[in-house]
C-alpha cells in the first residue's frame, strides 16, 4: 500500500481523536491552533481530517505537559517540528537535564536537612531572641569569618545589621545560623558554590512548610514522576523528529 492510501486509511474525524487522547473535540481544536498539532486537512465536506500523527503528538503533548509545563510544552512541539533534527534532539536532552538538576538539588537539600536535624536532636531548640556574632559562628562551624562574609555575598547566608557607635555589625539570627549551618553542611560534602545555592533555594521555598523533610520527599516523588512522563513523551518525540 502507498504513502497516499495508507494515509487514507488512516483519517480520522475529530471525535474519534478525542476518543483516543483523551481530550475533548474543543480542546483538540485549540491544541491545533496553537501549533501542538500540525493542521488538520480538510475533507471536500469541510470537516477536519486527523490521523495517528496527530494523535501521538496530542500524546506527546499530554505527557510533556507533565513534565516541564503545559507552556513550554507547546513551545517544544512546535519548535522539534521547524528546527534541524539536532537542535530538536538537544532541546528534548536539555529537559533530562533540568530535570536531573532539579532532583540533585533537592536531594542535596533534604540531606543537608538531615544532616542539621541529626545536629539538633542533641541540642536546645534555639528561640527567636538567639543569635550570634560572626566570630561565634564561624568558631561554632569551624569555618573562618571570611567565609562566611563570601557565603553572604553570595546569597547563601543573610545576617542582619546591627548598628554600633562605631559602626555596624553583622548579626546571625536563628534562621542565618541555620543557613550557615547548611551551606557549611554541604560545603563539607563536596558541593560546589552554584550547587549550594540551588539547594539553598529549593530550601527557601519550603520556609512556610511544617515538615520541610517531608516536601522535599514529596517534591522528589513528583520529579520521578515528571521524568518518567518525559521518558514516555521523548519516545512519541522521537517519532516526531524522524518523521518531520
Amino acid at each position: 500500500m502507498g504513502a497516499t492510501s495508507t494515509a487514507r486509511a488512516a483519517r480520522l474525524t475529530t471525535a474519534a481523536v478525542s476518543a483516543a487522547s483523551g481530550y475533548s473535540v474543543q480542546q483538540i481544536r485549540d491544541l491545533e491552533a496553537l501549533g501542538v498539532i500540525p493542521p488538520a486537512p480538510r475533507a471536500v465536506n469541510g470537516y477536519r481530517e486527523f490521523s495517528s500523527e496527530h494523535v501521538r503528538g496530542l500524546r506527546a503533548y499530554r505527557n510533556l505537559a507533565t513534565a516541564i509545563g503545559p507552556v513550554r510544552a507547546r513551545q517544544a512541539l512546535r519548535e522539534v517540528r521547524m528546527v534541524p533534527r539536532d537542535q530538536a534532539v538537544s532541546l528534548l536532552s536539555s529537559f533530562h537535564v533540568a530535570l536531573a538538576r532539579e532532583r540533585d538539588d533537592a536531594l542535596a537539600a533534604q540531606g543537608a536537612l538531615q544532616m542539621i536535624r541529626a545536629e539538633t536532636s542533641v541540642e536546645a531548640e534555639p528561640t527567636a531572641e538567639d543569635s550570634m556574632t560572626i566570630t561565634e559562628l564561624a568558631s561554632a562551624l569551624g569555618v573562618r569569618t571570611s567565609a562566611l562574609r563570601f557565603w553572604e555575598k553570595v546569597g547563601l547566608v543573610a545576617p542582619e545589621r546591627v548598628t554600633l557607635r562605631a559602626g555596624s555589625a553583622r548579626r546571625y539570627p536563628v534562621r542565618a545560623i541555620r543557613e550557615a549551618r547548611i551551606t557549611a553542611a554541604l560545603r563539607a560534602a563536596g558541593y560546589r558554590i552554584p550547587e549550594v545555592q540551588h539547594a539553598m533555594t529549593s530550601i527557601r521555598q519550603l520556609q512556610d512548610v511544617d515538615d520541610p523533610l517531608k516536601a522535599l520527599e514529596s517534591r522528589i516523588d513528583a520529579i520521578a514522576k515528571r521524568t518518567l512522563a518525559l521518558l514516555w513523551a521523548g519516545a512519541d518525540i522521537a517519532d516526531i523528529i524522524t518523521t518531520a
